[in-house]
């Protein structure tokens, strides 16, 4: 195929780990379609909320913890129609944060509000 078709030629590098700490690694070219290398980078990471939470509006978690570490404050992640749902993904979602984030305090907790209960991610 030509290089500016989709399916055209395209070299795509890959860095393997280093084995050692003084090894930086070695890169390795290889040939790749230019749709499929260019869309490689493209794809943003995301922590699904789990189907068995009844949750109205969630907020994607990465996105929210990567502000929360550098600006501190609230964040209102999801809303529920009951204190039990709210607490069930309160309680997921602390277990989430805390392996995707270890270490940096987030906590998630339920504020009432409005007939509704709000499940918040504070710093």
């Amino acid at each position: 195929m030509n290089v500016n078709d989709p399916r055209g030629p395209s070299v795509d590098s890959v860095t393997t780990k280093a084995k050692a700490k003084k090894d930086k690694g070695t890169v390795v070219e290889r040939l790749a379609h230019r749709a499929c290398n260019t869309r490689k980078g493209a794809v943003a990471a995301v922590v699904p909320w789990a189907e068995h939470l009844f949750v109205v509006d969630p907020a994607p978690i990465i996105a929210t913890v990567e502000t929360l570490e550098r600006k501190g404050g609230r964040a209102v992640v999801a809303r529920c129609p009951s204190r039990d749902d709210a607490d069930a993904a309160a309680t997921w979602l602390a277990d989430r944060v805390s392996r995707l984030s270890p270490g940096t305090g987030l906590r998630a907790e339920v504020d009432a509000g409005g007939g509704q209960f709000l499940v918040v991610l504070r710093a």
